[in-house]
């Protein structure tokens, strides 16, 4: 029970079935973002049903990017999606794992407090994954708390979590919980038709572990008519004003509209017994897309890494730059460069000379690395403007060193660790650290800038706090050497004296930063950084194509 004075929250589930991959974490984000608008505090939290403690180990490959929250928890990537629509920050209370569930209850079976008795997943599991729930909730800082089930229904290892949800619906009651299914409507072109069956035999599973889907939102290509509508009330027990259409959108951030339209919020406000009569207020959200939606410039930005074949490892960043282009009115094509593709120096030019921004990103191991110096290298000696993240920022520090103060061998103790010139070393804190999940820096940071510097007018002002994951530094053994050769530190961590920020003296834009400014950008906060890289490379683009006509003319 909260406290007499607080807030007594309300918790919608959203579940998924059919298919992985259908956007249940957009759509929770939209319901959100609708709620928020109406004056509503409202939260939401990831639970995801693999056995990993944290995404913190998990390859890009496998599970695009791990993102981090200012408490340093390693995350999945829809954290990012709730932080987008709806600036605000998350937690770690706001994704748990299976593995971590599992990891608390082993723990407190192994120091007694079970007192003997025979742990099992219902109730200890089930009882864990509840309290888990709740914690957002107890706080008495939301009115409405979403949880997100990750998986499908189906899914073995999602039985716990569903029973969960089964168990806080009887013991809260219809009024304060409702359960969100989404599922898919295949069109089959063969036959002309929109098919129900998947998205009944969906809720037939749910329902059998024991939960009746409140409403059911319906993934679909193409619009749901009023008697596919009724087909799908009626076979799976809900209102037809239950049946939400969730059809393909331009882009991510037309959900919202499309479920304001759907009225996906007053229905779920009505179900929960929560009178509000304040319009959704989402001017700003539709200033924000017209402006995406009608650029009046564009560019091409080469985002250069080693996982591109998966672009959700670079989510935040991909996302970062439509909030910046937005915010400049700019059309931002981002091309994916494979950084193993651009090992020949003497090729690098052919491949990136049509570029007018390069952002080099963050990863981890020696794979394409020299593929990433070259382009460093590139954007260097060519006045391109560069931005350089993480692993980005401490290859530019290793082309520096050997392109500019001619020590050859340099190079990170990562990928070389006989280099007699390693610029980028392992963090003393982390040179006894053997465990890999969980023990990175982690988690948001001070940094101070020098006034006077390219990232004070960034920024404009001196102190910043921005997000980290990394093992290696800066060797600050080397420091003086590169600022009397151009390459100036301008960002320092106060307390630690780790170098966050590097910028390049004469050139028209060359930053690079230690840690993840793409994980603080959102919808109606565009990262500085991002809106101002974009802008440089709009500059870029510009004198390009004045020297072409020039040339033209001549």
């Amino acid at each position: 029970m909260a406290p007499s004075g607080q807030k007594t929250a309300k918790y919608i589930f959203v579940t998924g079935g059919v298919t992985s991959s259908l956007g249940k974490g957009i759509i929770a984000s939209s319901l959100a973002k609708l709620l928020q608008s109406r004056g509503l505090s409202v939260t939401i939290q990831k639970f995801d049903p693999y056995i990993n403690i944290d995404p913190g180990t998990l390859n890009p490959y496998e599970h695009g990017e791990c993102y981090v929250t200012d408490d340093g928890a390693e995350t999945d990537l829809d954290l990012g999606h709730y932080e987008r629509f709806l600036n605000i920050r998350t937690s770690r209370a706001n994704n748990i794992t299976t593995g971590r569930i599992y990891n608390n209850v082993i723990t407190r079976e192994r120091k007694g407090d079970f007192l003997g008795r025979t742990v099992q997943v219902v109730p200890h599991i089930t009882d864990e994954i509840k309290r888990n729930i709740r914690l957002l909730g107890e706080t008495g800082e939301y009115d409405i708390i979403i949880t997100e089930i990750g998986g499908c229904v189906g899914d073995i290892e999602s039985l716990p979590f569903v029973e969960a949800v089964r168990q806080l619906k009887f013991e809260l009651g219809e009024k304060d919980t409702l359960v969100i299914h989404l599922t898919l409507i295949p069109y089959l072109a063969s036959a002309g038709e929109l098919k129900t069956k998947p998205t009944q035999h969906s809720v037939r599973m749910l329902l059998e572990n024991g939960v009746q889907p409140d409403i059911i939102v319906c993934r679909t290509e193409h619009p749901l008519p009023n008697d596919i509508r009724r087909k799908i009330a009626l076979f799976c027990n809900v209102q037809v004003n239950s049946v939400i259409e969730a059809i393909d959108a331009e882009t991510i951030y037309d959900v919202p509209l499309l479920m304001r339209k759907e009225k996906l919020d007053q229905r779920a406000l009505y179900m929960l017994d929560l009178y509000n009569d304040q319009d959704a207020d989402l001017d700003s959200w539709k200033e924000f897309l017209g402006h995406l939606k009608n650029p009046t410039d564009s560019i091409t930005v080469g985002l250069i890494g080693k996982y591109v074949e998966l672009r959700d490892a670079y989510k935040s960043i991909a996302e970062a730059f439509i909030h910046a282009g937005a915010e400049n009115e700019c059309k931002v094509n981002v091309e994916w460069i494979q950084s193993e593709t651009l090992g020949d120096f003497d090729q690098v030019a052919e491949r990136l000379r049509d570029l007018d921004g390069i952002l080099v990103a963050p990863g981890f191991g020696e794979r394409g690395i020299e593929g990433k110096i070259n382009a460093i290298r590139y954007a260097r000696e060519n006045g391109v403007p560069f931005l350089g993240i993480c692993l980005g920022m401490q290859c530019a520090c290793i082309e520096f060193a050997r392109n500019v103060l001619g020590w050859t061998d340099a190079h990170s103790s990562e990928m070389n660790p006989n280099a007699s010139h390693r610029v980028i070393d392992m963090m003393e804190s982390q040179k006894m650290v053997t465990n890999k999940g969980g023990t990175m820096r982690l988690g948001a940071y001070p940094c101070k800038i020098k006034k006077d510097s390219l990232a004070h007018h960034i920024y404009g002002k001196s102190q910043i706090s921005e997000r980290h994951r990394h093992r290696y530094e800066f060797n600050n053994e080397f420091i003086n050497q590169f600022e009397k050769a151009g390459l100036v530190p301008t960002g320092i961590n106060p307390e630690t004296g780790l170098v966050e920020i590097v910028e390049l003296k004469n050139h028209p834009w060359f930053v690079g930063v230690q840690f993840h400014p793409e994980l603080r950008s959102t919808v109606m906060d565009p990262h500085p950084l991002f809106v101002q890289f974009v802008r440089a490379s709009q500059v870029h683009s510009q004198d390009k194509r004045m020297v072409d006509s020039t040339a033209h003319v001549g």
